[in-house]
């Protein structure tokens, strides 16, 4: 009797910190990526700047791998058929929530009719793909956040490509058939009728560049306009190369690309985006539904131009676009 009577005294003056640990609830946490390599999303510091900013802000709301938090990462690599097995294998490891990019994702979610709760950091088409009822409730096991926020944005981006080459009058539209007919399409269209530039359609199929590159000829165009394709995201390092090679300006959504020799970029701040996905994920784990928190649109956006492209291209960029760049790549 003395000796459980000292083990519970003792018990009862151990560090309030030790308590705490033994009696942590640990949360498991899926983490999806459509093209990133899984080695870049590992770590409490990962290489990948998106994976990075997004397991940052858990830590921030109190979510530490090894102390409270599992995260079970994975990555379809570019193969966007990956999402139905992944999502099979994140729901048999008994995942509380899903966070991960792409519509594709979302869809493949809703067609699996799975029950863990599941945030899309970069919807694309939500509505369109049926992936959610409305932005406002959206309905189901599915929310998050989207990528891009309007056409509007394709045709300022656009008059950021003119303003960088004043001269060029006969800009590439690189995109898809459904690209260049859709509402991004005709906005960038209008746009360049405004500015008197010619706007010239190379297609590509996703998995080859090689017809849209005979058509991206220095003696057809003088510069590129990229499309918000995802495809452009996976041979971003491709299209950056062939750009720099033939000596034409491009512009981007993804700053990726510039970071691979491209120009310039405008486009959604991806790793905000991914921040406050980690938001939706703290409120999901503490009891919101997913069917009740509604689809947000990106608040920051980011132009991000690369001057040493710019010197190599025989480029004198405008000081004034300089001047709004959130980032120069010196």
């Amino acid at each position: 009797m003395r000796r459980r009577g000292f083990l519970a005294a003792l018990g009862a003056v151990a560090p309030p910190a030790a308590r705490a640990q033994s009696a942590a609830k640990f949360y498991r946490v899926g983490f999806v990526f459509p093209n990133a390599r899984l080695a870049d999303m590992a770590g409490p510091h990962p290489a990948n700047r998106y994976a990075a900013a997004f397991v940052q802000a858990l830590r921030g709301l109190g979510y530490v791998e090894g102390q409270n938090l599992v995260l079970e990462r994975r990555s379809a690599e570019g193969k966007y058929e990956r999402f139905q097995s992944i999502l099979a294998e994140l729901t048999a490891s008994k995942v509380d929530v899903i966070v991960g990019a792409s519509d594709a994702l979302g869809e493949a979610a809703g067609r699996a009719g799975i029950a863990v709760p599941v945030v899309v950091a970069g919807l694309v088409a939500p509505l369109e793909t049926g992936v959610v009822a409305s932005l406002a409730r959206p309905g189901g096991n599915v929310t998050g956040f989207t990528f891009h926020a309007g056409s509007e944005i394709e045709g300022r981006r656009f008059q950021m490509l003119a303003e960088a080459v004043p001269r060029a009058r006969r800009i590439a539209y690189l995109g898809t058939k459904l690209d260049w007919e859709g509402p991004d399409g005709t906005m960038v269209r209008t746009t360049a009728e405004t500015l008197g530039v010619s706007l010239l359609h190379a297609d590509f199929a996703a998995t080859n560049y090689a017809g849209a590159f005979e058509f991206l000829a220095p003696e057809k165009t003088e510069a590129i306009f990229a499309s918000r394709s995802g495809a452009h995201y996976i041979n971003g390092q491709t299209i950056a190369a062939f750009a720099l090679a033939q000596r034409l300006p491009s512009v981007h959504v993804w700053r990726d690309i510039v970071e691979a020799g491209a120009l310039m970029s405008y486009g959604s701040d991806y790793a905000d985006i991914l921040r406050r996905a980690a938001g939706y994920v703290d409120a999901i784990l503490k009891g919101a539904k997913p069917a009740e928190l509604p689809v947000q649109q990106p608040v920051k956006f980011e132009l991000v131009i690369n001057l040493k492209t710019a010197r190599t291209l025989g480029l004198a960029l405008p000081p004034t676009l300089l001047a709004r760049a959130d980032e120069v790549i010196e």
